[in-house]
């Protein structure tokens, strides 16, 4: 997927970063998909639908993910080429989560503009919101290092707070990373995440599921504090605990940006399991 240039400097995200087809088509933003694999079918995350996802996992059917190939970012590079770009900035999802960084430095070798290869150690709207604050420089007519500047600073300043039902997926994914420290604990126990240093890490342990939603925010209150932010809250499948968390945190928040509702990237659910959301804080 990609849209029109803006600028002469291109840039591209992968589908972790979980935009609306709106917002990339109204800043020339080229998604490059990561590989979903369900049962035998495997295919772009984007072609699968996630309620397809959840039933397979609710079934027991293995779910598994894998970054995308090296041609397919060479393909979106040369792409943009055509289009008019005299440079890219190609931002991805943490190199501790997946391997789709390393293909993106690998195809930036084969084209003949320069590509800057950002790991922004995150995933989800952090990394979408990089990738929009980047693309709005780019469109202004901002150079490399600008863009470079602006897709940096969202990713260095923005905070995931991630709920899930239950770790197992991202045990058996190989995604639990420091929030191993959590495995073992009582059912009853509704662990609250964050993604620190580039892997998921344990932020909170909370006895209840509403419980946690109320953790999760007045961490994004305290976090936002008095801020400008942009706030998303992403869903994997239909969710109306969501739905909620949106309204409370623009009551809360209300010099906040229009909190966000938006649907999980497949390959992320995958990993987080069925039932979970996350909510993004970014500083604009």
């Amino acid at each position: 997927m990609s849209g029109n240039m803006l600028g002469r400097v291109a840039v591209v995200t992968d589908s972790t970063a979980c935009l609306p087809d709106e917002l990339v088509r109204e800043f020339g933003i080229s998604v490059v998909q990561v590989q979903l694999h369900v049962g035998d079918r495997t295919d772009d995350e984007a072609r699968i639908d996630n309620d397809d996802v959840l039933d397979a996992m609710r079934g027991g059917v293995a779910v598994s993910t894998s970054p995308p190939d090296v041609n397919a970012f060479f393909w979106t590079y040369q792409q943009a080429i055509t289009s008019g770009a005299e440079a890219i900035v190609s931002v991805h999802l943490s190199g501790r989560m997946s391997a789709t960084v390393e293909a993106a430095r690998e195809a930036g070798g084969y084209v003949r503009v320069p590509v800057h290869v950002l790991d922004s150690q995150t995933t989800g709207m952090s990394l979408g919101y990089a990738a929009l604050g980047a693309a709005r420089v780019s469109a202004a007519g901002g150079n490399p290092r600008r863009v470079i500047a602006a897709a940096e600073h969202r990713f260095t300043t923005s905070a995931e707070l991630v709920y899930v039902d239950t770790l197992e997926f991202l045990r058996r994914g190989g995604r639990i990373g420091a929030a191993s420290a959590l495995l073992g604990t009582a059912l009853s126990i509704k662990p609250l995440l964050t993604v620190r240093s580039g892997e998921v890490a344990p932020l909170a342990k909370v006895r209840s599921t509403k419980r946690a939603i109320e953790r999760m925010l007045d961490l994004a209150v305290e976090r936002a504090a008095s801020h400008e932010v942009d706030l998303a809250v992403t869903r994997f499948g239909q969710d109306d605990r969501a739905k909620d968390v949106c309204l409370r945190l623009r009551e809360r928040l209300p010099h906040a940006r229009e909190p966000l509702l938006v649907e999980s990237s497949a390959v992320i659910g995958a990993h987080c399991g069925p039932g979970a959301f996350s909510i993004t804080v970014s500083n604009v």
